[in-house]
């Protein structure tokens, strides 16, 4: 008896394609973790743990921004779609060196380490999302 493949397992010839991988976050996290072995060597492996688990991360994850949400897929398996009419703000953190990808949900929020390419991934946030890139919480105003 084999096991069907799940609905919508991978994706079509009609799938937009999936962000570049980047590998520059793993290893600089992993390149941070060994000057750390002469001071903590504990501290050094559990960093260098850290960047290997995301080097990994970044060769199986793709994003995916198809015309109705963000698709995540590990390998060809889809993950989760955030359908882009429950997003309500969106933020890449510290752009110098984007390292951290921040959207929020109706119901929820969202952390991804940026292991895919910057630049693609804030050109698709423009074209799907443009209205949302500005949003923030309201800026207070000293009161006269």
């Amino acid at each position: 008896m084999s096991a069907s493949p799940a609905p919508n397992a991978s994706p079509t010839p009609s799938t937009p394609p999936a962000l570049s991988a980047s590998y520059r976050l793993p290893w600089v996290i992993i390149a941070i973790s060994l000057p750390t072995i002469l001071l903590q060597p504990w501290v050094s492996l559990i960093i260098a743990l850290l960047g290997a688990f995301l080097l990994f991360q970044t060769t199986v994850i793709r994003l995916v921004f198809d015309t109705e949400a963000l698709v995540v897929y590990r390998n060809q398996t889809v993950l989760r779609r955030f359908p882009y009419q429950d997003w309500q703000s969106w933020s890449i953190f510290w752009a110098p060196v984007p390292i951290l990808f921040y959207f929020r949900e109706v119901k929820s929020i969202h952390f991804l380490p940026i292991l895919f390419s910057p630049r693609e991934l804030r050109q698709q946030l423009e074209t799907h999302l443009a209205d949302l890139e500005k949003a923030a919480p309201a800026a207070t105003t000293p009161q006269p």
